[in-house]
């Protein structure tokens, strides 16, 4: 058991919030929109997919954030936070932006999130600014350097960068095959068993 102060690292979509990008693609209908980091490792060329495919359809940043704004957590998430967040420094490191993630924040009680910005112009998405490179990894080593004990949890390729770099790391829900890829890390398929798994490591 460490005697280090702890910060726990969560991803968001699909840990906490449903995946915004599967959403857009059901209510426009664009399927090339349901590719996800699940799907495409590098985030780089799937924004950028992603970015292409909005223009080729004409689908702006204020219809992106009407569906998001239709959209809840998932079951149980605003409960798994709260029983986390009285006990822990909690932080979500996401892949998301600012301007996507304020209605999930609100109904979550305003956790602390870490996330990239988008850079837009007449209502078009045009590109993004990542804060750094790897900002998820980067931004457990910094907890380290301030000398805190990182637990990870996220359930997608990229988080491994987060899950490899903590203390202690788990999968929370992630997709068939990819905890095969790495089996030295253990997977919670609910809250509870994430819940217990986080108490078991601190």
């Amino acid at each position: 058991m460490s005697n280090l102060q702890r910060v726990i690292t969560l991803d968001m979509e699909g840990v906490v919030t449903p995946e915004i990008w599967i959403a857009v693609a059901e209510r426009t209908g664009v399927d090339d929109l349901r590719r996800t980091t699940r799907d495409e490792p590098n985030y780089q060329s799937l924004m950028d997919f992603r970015i292409g495919v909005l223009d080729q359809h004409g689908i702006s940043l204020s219809l992106v954030q009407e569906v998001i704004g239709g959209l809840g957590v998932l079951d149980g998430a605003k409960a798994f936070l709260d029983e986390l967040r009285s006990q822990h420094q909690v932080v979500l490191l996401s892949d998301t932006f600012e301007q996507f993630a304020d209605p999930f924040m609100e109904q979550l009680g305003r956790p602390h999130l870490l996330c990239h910005r988008l850079t837009v112009e007449d209502d078009r998405i045009v590109s993004f600014s990542p804060r750094v490179a790897d900002p998820k990894k980067r931004a457990v080593e910094c907890y380290q350097a301030l000398n805190y004990h990182v637990t990870a949890m996220g359930d997608s390729h990229n988080d491994l960068g987060m899950l490899l770099a903590a203390d202690a790391s788990s999968f929370i829900h992630p997709p068939d095959g990819l905890p095969e890829k790495y089996p030295d890390l253990p997977v919670a398929r609910s809250y509870r068993e994430a819940l217990d798994w986080i108490e078991s490591v601190g």
